[in-house]
Order: C-alpha cells, then sequence, then structure tokens
C-alpha cells in the first residue's frame, strides 16, 4: 500500500509525507523547497518531491490522506462557540471564520487542489479527525506497544487537547477538551501581546521566561490545574479576549500595555514570559498526570504544537511520572502529515506499524556533483576532503563558525545535524557571537549542544536519550562553566544526543572536537537566518553562507572558507 500523507490547513506548516506499506520513505515541510516561512499553501512542492524520492507517479498512489476533517467541521464549531458564547463573535473573526471556510471548501479541502496539479487516480482522498492525525503521529512512531498518547495544541477543527490510549497498534480515543480551552491559544496569545508572532514566535516567548521572575499573576487567564472535576486545566479565554472587546483589553487592564514588536525588552515583559511559561509547564504536567492515570501506563507519546515546549517535556520526564516518553520531532502541524498517511491501517480493525523512530533525517539529499556543481557556478574556492568530519573539527577547535550541510535534511523544527550551523561551546561570547553576526537574532535566545549520546551522562541530569533536541535538561553544574554557550541562564540546555549507528558523520565530528578540546559537545543551531526557513539545496546553503558572519561552509566532502 502506498499513501501519501500532507498538512493541508491554509493557517500554517504545510507537509507532506509518503508511506509504503508502513515505512516512512520521506517527508518534507513546504516551506523548506518554496523558501517561505510558515507556508500555509497547498504543499504542491513538497507532494512532488515526495513521489520523486518514491520513484511513482500520482496514479500509483492508493490513498491521499488529509491531517484535518472535510471542511465545515471547524466553522460548524466556531459557529457554536459564538453562540453559545465560549468564543466572543466580532465582526473580523466571524467574517475570517467564514472565509476561511468558503476558502476550503472551494478546494475541496485540497482534493480538488490535488486532482489539479497531478490528475485524477486511482487514490481515495480520506480526511481524518485532526487530533488522531496527531495522536497516530506520536504513538506508531514511539516504538511502544502500550501508552498514554497527549494531543495538545492551538485547535483541530474542534479540538484543543484530546488524550488517547495506545494499545496492541489501536488506538482509543479517551477524552477531549474542545477549543477555545486551549492551552496553545493562551500562549499564541501572550506570544503576540509580548510583541512576537503568533504560532511562529513561541519558541521566543520560552526563551526569554528564565530571564523572569515569579509574581505575576495570571489567573484571570488560566487555572493551569483545573477545579477538581476531572479537567486538567481551564482557559479563561472569554476573559483572554476581553469579550470582543479591543485587543488585550483586559491583559492590559491587568498587565500592563502591550509590548510593541521590535522594542526593548524589559522587567516587566520577561516577568510576564516567566509567568506564561510557568503556566504553560503546570498545565502540561496536570494533562499528563492524567492521561497516565487514566491509561494506567507509564509510557508517554506526545503531540501538538505545545508538545515542542521542550521545557515542559523536560519538566514532565524529570517529575518521575513517566518511565518512556516520545515526543514526535514535527509536533506541530507539519507532523500531522505523518499520523495521516497511517490512518487506512486502522479499516476493518487493522493494526498500525509500529517502528520506533530514532532520526528525522527524512528530506532531500544532494551528492557531491550536484554539490561541486553549485559551487562552481558561483566560481567558488573550495577544497576537496575525503571525510568532512575531521576538517570541520579542526575547524570548530580553532573558534570557527560553521555551516554544515549534510545528508539528507531534518524534517521537522529542528536541525539534528544536517542542516546546522556549528561553534565551538567552550567560548563563553560565542552566544553572543552566533546571535548577532550570523543569525541576526535577539540577544536572549538560547543555542543547543550536540553531544554522543555515550557521554550525555556526563554532562546533564536527566534527558540522556534525546536524539530530536525536544526535552529540556539540567547541566550538571560542574559542567556548566565548560560549555557556556550552551548553557541558559537558569542552567539548562536542550540537547541533542547523537548516535554513532544513526548519524556517524556527525558523530565523528563531535568525537573529533572531542580528541582536540576534552570536550564532546558542539554548540547547534538552524542553518537559517532569521526571518528564514532551514536551508535545503546547496544554493540555499551558500547564499546563506555569504549572508552572514560564518567562517567556513563543509558541504558534502568538499569545505569553503571566507
Amino acid at each position: 500500500m502506498l499513501t501519501l500523507g500532507m498538512n493541508y490547513s491554509q493557517m500554517h506548516d504545510s507537509s507532506a509525507c509518503i508511506v509504503r506499506d508502513g515505512e516512512l520513505l520521506f517527508a518534507v515541510a513546504e516551506e523548506r523547497i518554496s523558501r517561505v516561512k510558515h507556508d500555509a499553501g497547498f504543499p504542491q512542492l513538497s507532494i512532488r518531491a515526495c513521489l520523486d524520492f518514491a520513484g511513482v507517479t500520482a496514479q500509483q498512489v492508493d490513498e491521499v490522506c488529509f491531517g484535518w476533517p472535510h471542511p465545515g467541521a471547524a466553522y460548524r464549531h466556531d459557529l457554536a462557540c459564538f453562540a453559545g458564547g465560549n468564543l466572543p463573535l466580532t465582526y473580523q473573526r466571524g467574517l475570517n471564520s467564514t472565509l476561511h471556510f468558503l476558502s476550503m471548501w472551494h478546494r475541496g479541502g485540497g482534493a480538488k487542489r490535488f486532482t489539479q496539479q497531478f490528475g485524477a487516480g486511482r487514490a481515495r482522498m480520506r480526511f481524518v479527525e485532526h487530533h488522531l492525525a496527531h495522536a497516530l503521529s506520536a504513538y506508531a512512531y514511539s516504538g511502544f506497544d502500550e501508552a498514554a498518547v497527549v494531543v495538545m495544541d492551538g485547535r483541530g477543527a474542534s479540538e484543543a487537547t484530546s488524550i488517547w490510549h495506545g494499545r496492541n497498534g489501536a488506538l482509543e480515543h479517551l477524552m477531549t477538551i474542545p477549543f477555545p480551552d486551549s492551552v496553545g491559544y493562551f500562549y499564541s496569545e501572550f506570544t503576540e501581546f509580548l510583541g512576537f508572532h503568533r504560532n511562529s514566535d513561541e519558541w521566543k516567548v520560552m526563551g526569554l521566561a528564565p530571564y523572569g521572575q515569579s509574581g505575576v499573576d495570571l489567573g484571570a487567564f488560566i487555572d493551569p490545574v483545573g477545579d477538581g472535576d476531572g479537567v486538567p486545566y481551564r482557559v479563561h479565554t472569554r476573559q483572554l479576549l476581553a469579550n470582543g472587546a479591543a485587543p488585550f483589553a483586559e491583559m492590559t487592564r491587568r498587565l500592563g500595555a502591550p509590548r510593541v514588536a521590535e522594542s526593548e525588552i524589559d522587567e516587566r515583559h520577561k516577568n510576564i514570559a516567566y509567568a506564561v511559561q510557568e503556566a504553560c509547564e503546570t498545565a502540561m504536567l496536570s494533562v499528563a498526570r492524567l492521561a497516565l492515570a487514566k491509561t494506567g501506563s507509564r509510557n508517554l507519546c506526545l503531540a501538538g504544537g505545545v508538545a515542542l515546549n521542550s521545557k515542559a517535556n523536560g519538566k514532565i520526564v524529570a517529575s518521575g511520572l513517566v518511565d518512556k516518553i516520545f515526543v514526535q520531532p514535527a509536533a506541530s502541524d507539519d507532523g500531522v502529515a505523518l499520523g495521516a498517511a497511517l490512518a487506512p491501517y486502522l479499516d476493518g480493525g487493522g493494526k498500525l506499524p509500529n517502528r520506533a523512530m530514532r532520526h528525522a533525517y527524512l528530506g532531500p539529499a544532494f551528492d557531491d556533483d550536484t554539490i561541486e556543481t553549485a559551487l562552481q557556478t558561483y566560481k567558488l574556492r573550495y577544497t576537496r576532503v575525503d571525510d568532512a568530519a575531521e576538517p570541520a573539527a579542526d575547524l570548530l577547535s580553532r573558534g570557527k563558525i560553521l555551516g554544515w550541510f549534510q545528508g539528507r535534511m531534518e524534517f521537522g523544527p529542528r536541525a539534528l545535524g544536517g542542516r546546522s550551523i556549528l561553534a565551538d561551546p567552550r567560548d563563553p561570547e560565542m552566544n553572543a557571537k552566533v546571535n548577532n553576526a550570523v543569525k541576526f537574532r535577539e540577544w536572549w535566545r538560547p543555542f543547543a549542544p550536540s553531544l554522543n549520546k555515550e557521554c550525555a551522562g556526563e554532562y546533564l541530569e536527566s534527558a540522556t536519550d534525546s536524539p530530536f533536541m525536544i526535552l529540556t535538561a539540567q547541566v550538571r553544574p560542574e559542567k556548566r562553566g565548560e560549555i557556556p554557550s550552551v548553557t541558559h541562564v537558569d542552567g539548562s540546555a536542550r540537547p541533542q544526543t547523537v548516535e554513532k549507528e544513526v548519524n556517524p558523520l556527525y558523530w565523528r565530528l563531535i568525537d573529533g572536537f572531542a580528541r582536540r578540546t576534552g570536550v564532546p559537545v558542539v554548540m547547534n543551531t538552524s542553518f537559517n537566518l532569521r526571518g528564514e526557513a532551514i536551508v535545503n539545496t546547496p544554493t540555499d546553503a551558500i547564499r546563506t553562507f555569504f549572508s552572514s558572519g560564518m567562517d567556513a561552509l563543509v558541504i558534502g566532502n568538499f569545505v569553503v572558507e571566507k
């Protein structure tokens, strides 16, 4: 069976993947190919890339699976919320909801666009409930036979949070908390209040939070531990949205004026970010505790945009509530493509394929001939090497900042040694250097350590199995001075543990750096500039390299130095 999964909602993060007989072959977000950050358009380029990788035509696909229900489900839920007063009705809110419904209905939820672009074939068009697609994407790639599964995001068609029980290749739905009682919506509303872009810059709030202090009361907007009636949290949406009054009216009355984008960050903003992050962590722990109690399991799978909150995930791990945790690395909406593509396997009481995902290198790759052609096109001076790991390790040990472009591109928001910018974590000024001269982004944004898995326990108090850079752990106090540029202000880090069997080239690079410096850790951030998607092609890498303060580019088996 050949299935094509996709995320297409006209909201954000369109994507596609292809699965053959239960094996995930290829997955890519539209933004990586189109170069439009969080591209919400129909994922035509991603679909084409999936078909080309698999060597098939659209007419050979058995099922085309969308990670959303038929158009109209979200609109009906919106109308019910407006009528019941759960979502304050304004002219703009009603207009946006109606226009979105009409646009998706006109496109058949994407089915008409698929037929227009790729022709009619034998494929069945299948629409999968959004949270089911998220849950499938977590459980079916966890490798756990049995687990509690939690989905938390801004919203599905009608869902905000859902709890499932995965057992023996099947999923049982246990509970749904409907939108707008949404932790994701709460977090995104405050993201915008703090002067950032919702559904895009939530990481900035998470990164800013450790610079703040406790004391800001958000009780008017969220009760992160619920009210004792079996509901793990409550978001007070009417207060959050001020009953349709001016934007942020109630937030402004209680917390002061919203921050203007690009203006200075003051102590009040830091303290609000601290309170927002603390509420999110508490709510996620509350949901996890309920899910584990309902299922009787000590294994936990997480998906949905809220599951990208690595600090909260780290708190769950450190809580002792779970024995094993799996957070789907593309937990946001791009990742629903992975779950949607597996939905046909449940037909007729069937079982899901369940293959433990140990890496996210699911995107395009480029051979040395293609890379060399790009280098020659731009008339660049370069050196060809036998093993890119050794010269890269040497450059890093001498304080150089590298662009690292190797193998297949990662799926999901994290750079994991395929499309990365690397630097020396021992330099206490390196964080500022990369933020200012390479990434051109805010001073407080942290960087992640990549370290070889067998050395993780030496540096981290927990999260020693973290291949997807999606769990936060505390750096051991005696090691914080050794790797200051990847240790956040609160002593935490968001590590990637690298396995020799999974990414031998990247493992050798880190090992080579360790042989030169005694430190088996490198500083890793995504290979992109602020506001741009992570690079995909050699041309993207070359342009980004020469548009920033990187010192060298190690691309395939070639080294380019400025």
